[in-house]
């Protein structure tokens, strides 16, 4: 199966591409956002890098200029790397580490987030092989190996509020963070098993009030809310009377009845 290595050109992605280049499954892979004016720089050092590893090369941009969220850039960049992944049949490889994992549970219950905050990068999709190592640890490794990286200059911008949460983590909390993960990462992934294995249909017991079940049945619709939407939408399951609507997105929303509640399309109502 090939191993498809997202590589910015940052020094954690040329770390990673570094450690696993001698592997002839590997295949590089690039996702410029267009955010910068100078992001083209980046993609045409990631392919040299390619050439020198003589590894195949893939390559994508968008123009989703500077006033782009972080969340959406990240959800363009995994749709090409997704994209190109079924095309090879291949695995996701990122090069997230350690401190990335403990500042995104940081983040996440800072965001109020639920149990499923402090057990992130749990996708078995995707790859994370630096998640042993520091970040100390991998610029160790760099200059062990004379390493060339690109620098973001965003990762030091306090605009970013993980970069904020960077600044103030210390190194005791990140240690404990990260144990906290150790214990939570199996139970998640217990729990998302036992879930996943839900009947799906278009109609629910009323009796199926658990927060982690309507979660479930409104992702198998493609429909995912935050934890305060579910709750909102839980409470109108066990309290709306029959008839009644409730709104959980933009084109979905739940038809309350007697007995149970369907899912419908909203765009399939006729409004006069």
């Amino acid at each position: 199966m090939k191993k498809i290595l997202a590589v910015s050109g940052g020094i954690d992605s040329v770390v990673m591409l570094h450690m696993l280049h001698e592997d002839s499954n590997v295949v590089v892979a690039h996702f410029d956002h267009g955010i910068r004016p100078n992001s083209a720089e980046d993609c045409l050092f990631v392919e040299r890098l390619a050439k020198e590893y003589d590894l195949p090369f893939y390559s994508s941009r968008a123009n989703l200029g500077v006033n782009c969220s972080e969340e959406h850039a990240r959800t363009m960049r995994y749709a090409f790397l997704r994209n190109l992944a079924n095309q090879l049949n291949g695995d996701i490889y990122t090069a997230h580490h350690r401190d990335d994992l403990v500042e995104t549970m940081a983040i996440n219950v800072l965001r109020g987030t639920g149990w499923r905050g402090i057990a992130p990068f749990w996708n078995d999709d995707i790859k994370h092989p630096l998640l042993k190592y520091t970040k100390a640890d991998i610029y160790r490794y760099a200059t062990e190996n004379n390493l060339t990286f690109r620098q973001d200059q965003t990762n030091t911008e306090d605009a970013y509020l993980r970069n904020r949460v960077r600044e103030a983590l210390t190194s005791a909390q990140r240690a404990g963070l990260y144990e906290i993960y150790q214990k939570q990462l199996p139970i998640r992934r217990e729990i998302e098993a036992i879930l996943s294995q839900i009947e799906v249909s278009n109609q629910y017991s009323k009796d199926l009030t658990e927060l982690e079940i309507l979660r479930q049945i409104l992702k198998n619709h493609n429909i995912n809310l935050t934890r305060p939407q579910l709750e909102r939408a839980m409470s109108a399951i066990q309290t709306y009377a029959p008839g009644k609507r409730f709104s959980l997105d933009k084109t979905h929303f739940l038809n309350i009845k007697r007995y149970y509640f369907s899912i419908e399309d909203s765009t399939s109502v006729k409004i006069v």
